[in-house]
């Protein structure tokens, strides 16, 4: 770590993710700073510019990565926001770092590279066990999350939730604290842990401490169709023109009916794109799942339902999701869709048809052509 003119003279410490991140071997992405003894106005002299809105953060002028000054948190209301902060060039590093959530992020290190690890951070890294830094951890609900999601990120590698972590998550949960975190926050930590190797430790450790109920009651209402949604998460295709944690989230959701499912996406308040491929799943899994023979009514249905006509991108998307589960039925869907997608509006009206005749022939010659394909 060299010190530049901006930050020559400052007492800088590297700290949390990367300082963690660097000691297990995990890509580092992110790096942040905290200065410990100096004030506002001296960021701003050396060029930084101030982007914390509730307590001091400035972004370096060449290297925009961010440099906090060091601060103590006061609880003063309920949820993640109701804490007063202190930031004084008084505040000292570990007090700065006593503020933070789990030991492993509350290492720092030095210009010279020596760390600075008052809550033996690694020690646990070592021992692979998420632990509260401080009692203060029942302060912020947000924790609870950030706890689940670090362990959906750390799990492969031997990573467990300290016993007396997981109390006080239990006691975060019973508490009530958690009805006080926005929706925005909730799923904010949601899609961050649906794209961790992971992600259905996430859910499983919100269930273990008794949030998941609170938070997404949906899915914690029937606890043998939550865990068989959990080994789902990883049976997703790498397939555009949806991301990965839009899949793992349609796969967590598939087996809600829809007024359930849709009651859990208002309250965490789930883009749009989540929810579009949440529907399309589900009326897929009807397909594999229904005992009835596949039929030319039952697929044309599924291929108007998604839209399969003007957003074709769709269907083999969706197929790659049968082909998991149900090869020989992905084959045959495929195979119907192709012969009804030759039947194309504009040779209708170049036939005459108009208007509603228009649309009824369409459909009668797409299901003609996929009971063909069936048979």
């Amino acid at each position: 770590m060299n010190a530049d003119r901006h930050t020559a003279g400052l007492n800088v410490y590297r700290v949390g993710g990367a300082v963690r991140d660097a000691r297990l071997g995990w890509p580092v992405v992110d790096r942040d700073w905290v200065v410990v003894g100096t004030t506002p106005e001296v960021m701003l002299e050396r060029g930084f510019k101030p982007v914390g809105r509730d307590f001091p953060v400035f972004l370096h002028p060449l290297s925009h990565e961010e440099y906090a000054l060091a601060r103590t948190e006061r609880k003063a209301g309920h949820g993640y926001t109701g804490f007063v902060v202190h930031a004084s060039p008084e505040v000292t590093l570990e007090e700065d770092l006593e503020r933070r959530d789990l030991t492993i992020n509350a290492m720092a290190e030095a210009p010279d590279g020596t760390l600075v690890d008052p809550f033996h951070g690694r020690r646990d890294l070592e021992a692979r066990l998420l632990r509260h830094v401080s009692p203060a951890f029942v302060e912020d609900p947000l924790r609870v999350l950030r706890t689940a999601r670090f362990l959906a990120r750390y799990r492969g590698l031997g990573f467990a939730v300290a016993d007396e972590t997981r109390l006080l998550m239990r006691r975060l949960a019973e508490s009530g604290e958690l009805e006080h975190l926005a929706a925005e926050r909730i799923w904010q930590e949601t899609e961050k842990a649906l794209g961790e190797p992971q992600p259905q430790a996430y859910f499983g450790c919100l269930e273990d401490c008794a949030a998941l109920t609170l938070l997404m009651p949906e899915l914690a209402a029937d606890r043998t169709a939550l865990h068989e949604a959990l080994e789902r998460l990883m049976a997703v295709p790498d397939a555009p023109p949806w991301t990965l944690t839009q899949w793992r989230w349609a796969r967590l959701v598939e087996h809600l009916d829809e007024a359930t499912r849709e009651a859990l996406h208002d309250r965490l308040k789930v883009p749009n794109a989540y929810r579009d491929l949440a529907r399309q799943v589900a009326l897929s899994r009807t397909l594999w799942l229904t005992g009835a023979p596949l039929d030319a009514t039952r697929t044309l249905d599924w291929l108007n339902a998604i839209d399969g006509w003007r957003r074709s991108e769709r269907v083999p998307a969706l197929l790659a999701l049968f082909g998991g589960e149900a090869p020989a039925l992905a084959e045959r869907l495929e195979r119907a869709w192709r012969a009804a997608a030759r039947i194309e509006p504009r040779n209708l009206l170049d036939e005459g048809f108009r208007g509603g005749e228009l649309g009824a022939e369409l459909a009668r010659r797409r299901q003609a052509a996929i009971a063909e394909a069936l048979s």
